[in-house]
């Protein structure tokens, strides 16, 4: 008797297709929780329900696991915001007010704030992890605001100061607020206020930016 094979049904497919992202989901928690170095196979498993030999089949180490957390949820964002960037007909402060808001969205409400706090907190351990979050955030994220602010300068909205150290006034308010909330804030007594003290920065820094003053 010719033996029946089961063909797999569409739910499984589906949730063969959907367990990456379960992984990935599951593993920005325990980020989250424990840090990069803490955190292991064995507990991102655990969290997504699945073994850890199951991870494997999708991503080869931890360190692949932070990489494709860091493109899931911080490169193709920086992509979209650039080819936003390019189509965006307001002016140059507009757009900029757009995405500093964003930022300080997602530090303020986001899981995915574990990610750069990894990057300051234990780079110096990990130095491939900290090249790839340069080359894959920091430097395409400068490019992409010193293209704006060029623009900017440009259209005479501007007044003529180098791009590049712009972009990254433009980030610095980011970084001391992710440096806060990594370091400084649990022993607070009064809870940093990050979105506004991100709005004081961009009104000082656009106020000294604007090639009109008194605009």
């Amino acid at each position: 008797m010719d033996q029946i094979v089961e063909k797999p049904t569409k739910t499984w497919q589906r949730r063969k297709q959907a367990r990456p992202g379960e992984i990935l989901e599951a593993a920005l928690a325990v980020f989250a929780d424990k840090g990069f170095s803490a955190a292991r196979m064995e507990d991102i498993a655990a969290k997504a329900g699945v073994t850890k030999g199951t991870i494997y089949l999708y991503f080869q180490s931890k360190e692949e696991v932070f990489k494709s957390l860091a493109r899931q949820h911080v490169t193709d964002t920086l992509a979209m915001a650039s080819e936003e960037a390019r189509k965006f007909e307001g002016s140059t402060f507009d757009f900029l007010s757009v995405f500093v808001q964003r930022c300080a969205c997602m530090i303020s409400t986001s899981k995915a704030v574990a990610l750069p706090k990894i990057i300051i907190a234990e780079s110096g351990n990990f130095p491939e992890l900290a090249t790839f979050w340069r080359r894959e955030v920091s430097d395409k994220t400068i490019a992409m605001l010193s293209s704006i602010i060029a623009k900017g300068i440009a259209r005479g909205e501007i007044r003529d100061v180098p791009p590049e150290y712009v972009a990254k006034l433009c980030m610095a308010p980011m970084m001391m607020s992710l440096i806060w909330h990594s370091i400084v804030s649990d022993p607070d007594d009064i809870p940093f206020d990050y979105k506004a003290f991100i709005a004081m920065h961009r009104d000082v820094l656009y106020r000294g930016l604007r090639a009109d003053p008194a605009s």
